[in-house]
């Protein structure tokens, strides 16, 4: 994929999180391997962000942060774009014009066929990256990485017949230091003796704490626990105090070692999203909690897969019930093996290597 030019449209706030940017990061770096240039355009993005994409060697289009009329639209995200997509579409054609674009992936759920034919102009092919299957698209590719029942139904009628589904995590899209954790990590055994707890990098919902609380009140702790929040996380400060304050707790703040982190735990507290896949990825076994409504069916697969536990939707879940699913879960080690070895089955860490071989197969 030499001398490509490839856009990505993204963007990432305290409400939208950080796992959109840090997916297409991933699958940036790895068209850079192969000699693309990757330009990265947003709306929103956190400056600690905007430094991580350039110190990875890409660019940032930048849009104006005040994006015109909003519109409700009549997509259930459309609130995010802070514009409406006529002219989000309009901005970006004016940043892309004056140089040809070889691939334009799109991973923002505000944005849909509208916008996706309006930059047809500008782009050879376009990349969909999608997990919602709530609307219509118009693209070459279309990647959802989740794990459903209907996998194969549920983009019928939203993608043209011509247009390539890439579907399940098989093609995960894993930061290269999990495919090297993922060789190098060693069957776990039973004995819980490290947990690992993140939900997200900016945690809107606080889980954080509650997780803490749960590991305050359990009638015994035997095991030392790491705790990673984003540079985003408003709570920091509080959450740094209630680490101090415990015995065996460490607190790491946007960090790039997670993959090591997660090799070394032997349970997992967080939430379901594309770090469901990095469990995955390493057999790290975990008690989930939902925190938006579109990751509980995701996170019921996996649970019906024996990759995880999924305790519910996070709001629903509280202090008492969380500390009675860990201690629960850290009484019962054969089965801690078995959702480890059921996790590492679902995803071989691959996946971003077949979603750019498949980007090639169309140049």
């Amino acid at each position: 994929m030499s001398e490509k030019n490839i856009a990505i449209r993204v963007d990432a706030s305290q409400e939208i999180g950080t796992g959109h940017f840090m997916r297409c990061l991933t699958l940036a770096d790895g068209l850079k391997q192969r000699g693309a240039k990757v330009y990265f355009v947003s709306r929103y993005l956190p400056a600690h962000l905007v430094r991580l994409l350039e110190t990875n060697g890409h660019r940032l289009l930048k849009l104006a942060d005040d994006g015109g009329e909003a519109s409700d639209g009549d997509l259930p995200h459309a609130h995010w774009l802070g514009t409406s997509q006529e002219l989000d579409a309009e901005e970006c054609i004016g940043l892309l014009s004056g140089q040809s674009w070889d691939w334009l992936v799109v991973d923002h759920y505000a944005l849909d066929v509208v916008w996706e034919t309006n930059l047809r102009r500008m782009a050879n092919k376009i990349l969909v990256i999608d997990d919602l299957a709530d609307r219509q698209h118009d693209a070459q590719i279309l990647l959802d990485q989740n794990l459903y029942p209907d996998m194969g139904q549920r983009y019928v009628g939203l993608v043209s017949n011509r247009c390539r589904a890439l579907l399940g995590p098989n093609f995960a899209l894993l930061r290269r230091e999990f495919v090297e954790a993922r060789a190098a990590t060693s069957s776990r055994n039973s004995e819980v003796r490290k947990v690992f707890v993140f939900f997200g990098g900016s945690d809107l919902t606080n889980e954080t704490e509650k997780a803490l609380a749960s590991i305050a009140a359990l009638s015994k702790q035997d095991f030392s626990v790491d705790v990673v929040v984003g540079a985003g996380n408003s709570r920091y400060e509080v959450i740094k105090d209630i680490c101090m304050s415990m015995r065996g707790i460490r607190l790491h703040c946007q960090i790039d070692n997670m993959a090591q982190l997660m090799s070394e735990a032997d349970l997992s507290l967080g939430a379901g999203g594309s770090t469901t896949w990095e469990r995955c990825a390493l057999g790290l076994p975990a008690l989930v909690l939902s925190v938006a409504d579109n990751q509980i069916a995701i996170a019921d697969g996996v649970d019906k897969a024996g990759a995880q536990r999924h305790l519910g939707l996070s709001k629903n879940v509280s202090v008492t019930q969380l500390t009675a699913a860990i201690e629960e879960i850290v009484s019962l080690p054969k089965f801690l093996v078995e959702m480890s070895r059921s996790a590492a089955a679902l995803v071989d860490a691959e996946g971003c290597k077949r979603v750019i071989n498949a980007m090639e197969e169309f140049l």
